[in-house]
């Protein structure tokens, strides 16, 4: 991965050291030391941000529980309004203290994510629990023509496209799978929300 600016790297650095001191009160992540947290939530939230293709104006961070990877989206990405769905509201007023402290302008919504009244043109989820569930519900909240980006592993691959397309009605036109560093396992899924004859290339050429 490409080094940092320097800007951008010292707002990596002051959203870990705050996502250090909240985790020892209210347990954001099982992961407790600095160089854990940037190797398996910090740097795979910006490969995550890089992979996705240009043309997103709003993106929902479904399950965004510590902020990873919505905040470092919209870190990565300022040109995409970026909503954090957290329905845990400790977990929820640590995300309004990181988007205050850094300058983000994402948006906090404290509630669950189904609950919101609009769809999106890109939906992102990662460690969400009972996922297969999760992505049923975050499937009907992509716009047709729009993206599901899931972070997952090669073995529940299938289970969650099969989840997303059984819940929405809808087909999802899906990438080969973007390998996360570090790992023979985890992965980026990228899928296209099937409206006409789109595809992924031109969903990134809007």
């Amino acid at each position: 991965m490409a080094p940092l600016e320097q800007e951008l790297a010292d707002r990596f650095f002051a959203y870990v050291s705050l996502f250090i001191r909240w985790n020892r009160r209210i347990n954001l992540s099982a992961i407790r030391d600095e160089e854990g947290i940037i190797s398996r939530h910090l740097i795979e939230s910006i490969v995550c941000a890089k992979a996705l293709p240009l043309g997103i104006a709003t993106l929902l961070d479904f399950g965004s529980g510590g902020g990873f990877p919505g905040i470092p989206i919209a870190l990565c990405r300022p040109e995409i309004s970026v909503t954090l769905a957290e329905s845990q509201g400790k977990k929820a007023a640590f995300l309004q203290e990181a988007v205050r402290i850094l300058g983000v302008s994402a948006k906090v919504h404290g509630r669950r994510a189904e609950e919101l009244p609009t769809v999106f043109d890109c939906l992102v989820l990662r460690a969400v629990d009972r996922m297969p569930e999760a992505v049923k519900v975050a499937a009907r909240l992509v716009r047709n023509g729009g993206l599901l980006s899931l972070m997952t592993t090669n073995s529940e691959a299938i289970g969650l496209r099969t989840a997303a397309e059984s819940s929405s009605g809808s087909t999802f036109a899906w990438n080969h799978p973007i390998p996360l560093p570090g790992s023979s396992e985890r992965i980026i899924l990228i899928g296209q929300k099937i409206a006409g004859a789109l595809g992924l290339d031109s969903a990134a050429s809007n």
